[in-house]
């Protein structure tokens, strides 16, 4: 069997799905690319069981069609030293050999039977949507840092999707900070909730082009994405998530308005001067003015800074973890955001106030810390 492929065009295609790949896999085979040749059509895929991805390349020459498991650090390695020019690949069915040759020289290396790489898991029974790939990638980006890495707790390390006749709603959480996105212009004839892992959430952020559409099936295993020459599908974590908007407080009468750029820079500041191992600042809001401070005893380092706000309530003390105000405060983009408050020790909710479209809701929760009196 021979193929001749761009090695631009190439290594361009398998990077976008080499993320799937694990440093150490329980099946020696996963250690490879799948190349599938159909029609003159290439289909390259990357797998570790739970996520795998697909790339299609449609002007490969074949002289007839198979398919053949390739070394995929071997041959990123290869691709990446190449200039653009035409590769040809001549795999020996026997032996699965191959032989790559370009303009200059010619490169052999052991390959593995395509037919023994896990099949894609088929989409039985599955519900149906499509979303503009600016939306999805908006979502991903809003929530997929607020996930929490807790192995005992395997539901809250992926984002919980929720889609309706009202819209959709992306939730992560940690225990520590959430994250809620929706957007009411995204609808589904039937209601559906699910929970996508991190890994492949990551991997559709990478991959996604602006200006295409994803076509998303589901059911109660698997969610399928397809967009340009992408496809990828991963198993769906398998769990009830919890009652998120439980823990949003919905009365917050006092409310700070502030310049999102200058809070952020603020506390970043008085952070270095925080305890290494709590990260609290704490804020200090009565009238029109707001102090931000920090200490870390066991050094003798304080850092302190006023600002000067707008503020509608009671004055208020209240910690929080900087680490995780930092975070959210530096995935808005809105030039003022909204700190919602009602008691030193429940949540406090950011909201952006601008920079988000009449389609688009943003709210963020980080949960309070105690404040050493």
């Amino acid at each position: 069997m021979k193929f001749i492929v761009s090695s631009a065009q190439l290594l361009k295609q398998i990077q976008t799905i080499s993320g799937v790949l694990n440093s150490s896999n329980t099946l020696p085979i996963l250690d490879n690319f799948l190349f599938e040749i159909s029609a003159n059509t290439l289909s390259i895929s990357a797998s570790d069981l739970e996520t795998t991805m697909k790339t299609t390349i449609k002007n490969a020459e074949a002289d007839e069609d198979g398919s053949i498991a390739i070394p995929a650090k071997l041959l990123l390695d290869t691709l990446k030293t190449f200039s653009d020019q035409p590769l040809t690949f001549l795999i020996d069915k026997n032996t699965n050999g191959i032989e790559i040759s370009s303009e200059n020289g010619k490169f052999k290396l052991a390959g593995q039977n395509g037919d023994d790489f896990p099949k894609t898991p088929t989409m039985e029974s599955a519900s149906r949507t499509n979303m503009p790939a600016e939306v999805l990638a908006s979502a991903i980006n809003k929530t997929l840092f607020a996930t929490g890495n807790d192995e005992l707790r395997p539901i809250m390390s992926g984002v919980f999707c929720e889609l309706s006749g009202e819209g959709c709603t992306f939730v992560a959480t940690d225990a520590h900070k959430l994250v809620k996105y929706k957007r009411s212009d995204i609808i589904t004839n039937e209601t559906a909730s699910f929970i996508l892992p991190k890994k492949p959430l990551t991997l559709l952020k990478n991959s996604l082009i602006n200006n295409s559409d994803v076509f998303i099936e589901y059911n109660e295993t698997n969610a399928f994405f397809v967009f340009d020459e992408i496809e990828l599908i991963c198993r769906l974590i398998d769990g009830k998530y919890p009652n998120y908007e439980a823990v949003i407080p919905k009365e917050n009468p006092n409310i700070l308005k502030i310049n999102r750029l200058e809070f952020y820079n603020t506390i970043r500041r008085v952070a270095i001067f925080a305890s290494k191992s709590t990260h609290q600042i704490r804020l200090k809001i009565a009238g029109s003015d707001l102090q931000i401070s920090s200490e870390d005893l066991d050094f003798s380092n304080e850092g302190f800074e006023r600002l000067s706000c707008n503020y509608d309530g009671e004055d208020i003390e209240i910690g929080f973890n900087s680490r995780y105000l930092l975070e959210m405060i530096n995935n808005l983009s809105s030039n003022e955001i909204n700190l919602e408050m009602s008691t030193p020790n429940r949540a406090g909710i950011i909201i952006p106030q601008d920079g988000v479209s009449k389609n688009e809701e943003v709210l963020m929760l980080v949960m309070p810390v105690m404040l050493n009196q």
